[in-house]
């Protein structure tokens, strides 16, 4: 997309598997889009990934098979979610894991 570089982050949270996407807009700022489907506004990206690990989510492009293990996932088994409006992708934002926990 021209606009803005999109990330996803992923957190677990029990027995489910927790989505977010950063995206970095041309103008420095950075929004969060999260489970609930609401967007967060942040001043930079620096501060927008502060507040993702702060949540304990972690960027899925930096995940290894030894991290999803932690994760109690598969690496091979997930993708981000995927869908043409933002409403479309709520449902899609969590998922049960489908490994064993850590």
């Amino acid at each position: 997309m021209n606009d803005h570089d999109e990330q996803w982050w992923l957190a677990g949270l029990g027995d489910m598997l927790v989505w977010a996407r950063l995206r970095i807009l041309e103008t420095g700022a950075a929004e969060v889009f999260d489970a609930r489907g609401e967007t967060l506004r942040y001043d930079d990206e620096d501060t927008a990934r502060a507040a993702l690990m702060d949540a304990e989510f972690r960027a899925f492009d930096g995940l290894d098979e030894d991290d999803a293990a932690m994760m109690g996932f598969d690496l091979d088994s997930v993708a981000p979610p995927e869908a043409e409006e933002d409403d479309d992708l709520v449902p899609l934002m969590t998922e049960k894991r489908s490994g064993g926990f850590a």
